[in-house]
């Protein structure tokens, strides 16, 4: 993998040029893209072209090459969102990140696969641990290119799992921030309560560097090792669908910052947050269904059957029963910021188990929709392994609006684990 914040120093030390890096990324692709299929679009060469303007290696960015997930509006690139309906289109502008990562001196190199309208239909991307392997989803090609190493950074979005779950089964960083930290503006809604733009990189110090460099904010957690962290570890009611290997790496994550110095506790979640786990579905479906009328009232037989299915349901949830879920929502969020006065960060598991064997299926979404719906930043720690080597992501779970603080405590713990020490 590329690591962005050593790449950023080195180019700002004159070690290292955009260009020479783009040829890195380029020759990965070469290597890679026909077993792995992250990309939709690629324009190599016009990223070859941005990458000699003296200008982008002094931007925050440093002339980084980015991947942009495929539901994400751009000018130069198709957008078809993951369908085949919408394929070929071109829209009139950026989306609002997009233009920030431009602005920032990012290199966009192209377009990363969606599953369709970032639901659960798999595009073409294999794992690139094991092409036999899902690597997760909907931001399936923004993960497996930064594994592969085809980029050091690039953007997704989750509106259940799918920035934590595919950055956990492709063995990245991943890091959903906080509720509209990141502007969606441009980006293809599905559910605008719980839609959050994403990040993934090699390891937390380099998604937080993008993050910190792309929104202009304190957000950087390289330099000094942060302070030990108060862990809450909720095991959550669903713990017993977590696999063996899972629940073990969420214990070898505690104990690993325990030694290092960190303050965990067990912790039982209120009631309501299991109340509001149930909702998210209700919430989800009840904006999808408005959010793609278009899609479902013009393409509906084009739809996969999953997607179809949902709106077709989707059609009878009522206006009460969406707003009841809205007002249980509120109030498992209060229960969480009051169970978190006694703790900086939450860790859990970021998916149930290890990437499953699978094509077919993105993997289920149950250790992460929780807290879409809370609003919560959420860190996919990388570093752990099944006994096949496949990929174990363990989960961050952070105070809102407190994001550098939950990236602090995913360093951290990171750091317990021995990843990336040198970063």
């Amino acid at each position: 993998m590329l690591a962005a914040l050593d790449l950023a120093r080195r180019i700002e030390a004159g070690e290292l040029t955009p260009a020479a890096v783009l040829d890195t990324c380029a020759a990965a692709i070469a290597a890679r893209e026909s077993e792995v299929g992250a990309f939709t679009a690629l324009d190599i060469e016009a990223a070859r072209r941005r990458a000699q303007d003296p200008a982008v290696a002094t931007a925050p960015l440093r002339g980084l090459p980015v991947g942009v997930k495929d539901i994400l509006d751009t000018v130069d690139f198709p957008t078809g969102y993951g369908t085949t309906f919408h394929a070929g289109h071109r829209p009139a502008s950026d989306a609002a990140l997009v233009s920030m990562i431009r602005r920032a001196g990012g290199i966009v190199l192209g377009k990363t696969v969606t599953t369709e309208l970032a639901h659960l239909r798999p595009g073409k991307t294999r794992n690139p641990h094991n092409p036999a392997h899902t690597p997760g989803g909907s931001s399936s090609g923004s993960a497996a290119a930064v594994a592969a190493g085809m980029v050091p950074i690039a953007v997704g979005s989750q509106t259940g799992g799918s920035v934590i779950r595919p950055a956990a089964y492709c063995g990245v960083a991943g890091f959903k921030p906080s509720y509209k930290l990141l502007p969606t503006v441009g980006m293809k809604c599905f559910s605008w309560h719980l839609d959050t733009a994403g990040l993934f990189a090699a390891g937390v110090v380099d998604v937080a560097f993008a993050a910190a460099a792309i929104t202009a904010r304190d957000l950087r957690v390289d330099g000094e090792a942060p302070a030990p962290p108060r862990l809450l570890v909720a095991r959550t009611h669903i713990w017993n669908q977590a696999s063996d290997a899972m629940r073990g790496a969420v214990e070898t994550a505690a104990r690993a910052a325990e030694a290092a110095g960190a303050k965990v506790t067990d912790v039982d979640l209120p009631s309501i947050l299991e109340d509001a786990f149930d909702a998210h579905g209700t919430v989800q479906d009840y904006e999808a269904y408005r959010a793609l009328a278009f899609e479902y009232d013009n393409h509906r037989d084009q739809l996969g059957p999953l997607l179809r299915g949902l709106l077709d349901a989707a059609a009878n949830i009522d206006a009460a029963t969406y707003d009841a879920a809205r007002r249980i929502t509120k109030r498992a969020r209060q229960a969480l910021a009051d169970l978190m006065k006694d703790g900086d960060a939450i860790l859990t598991p970021s998916a149930p188990s290890a990437a499953p064997h699978s094509l077919a299926s993105t993997g289920p979404a149950i250790f992460n929709r929780l807290w879409t719906l809370m609003g919560t930043p959420c860190v996919n720690i990388p570093g752990l392994t099944d006994a096949d080597g496949l990929p174990l992501g363990v989960q961050i779970v952070g105070r809102f609006g407190h994001d550098r603080g939950a990236l602090a405590a995913a360093r951290f713990v990171e750091l317990a684990l021995g990843s990336r020490p040198g970063a």
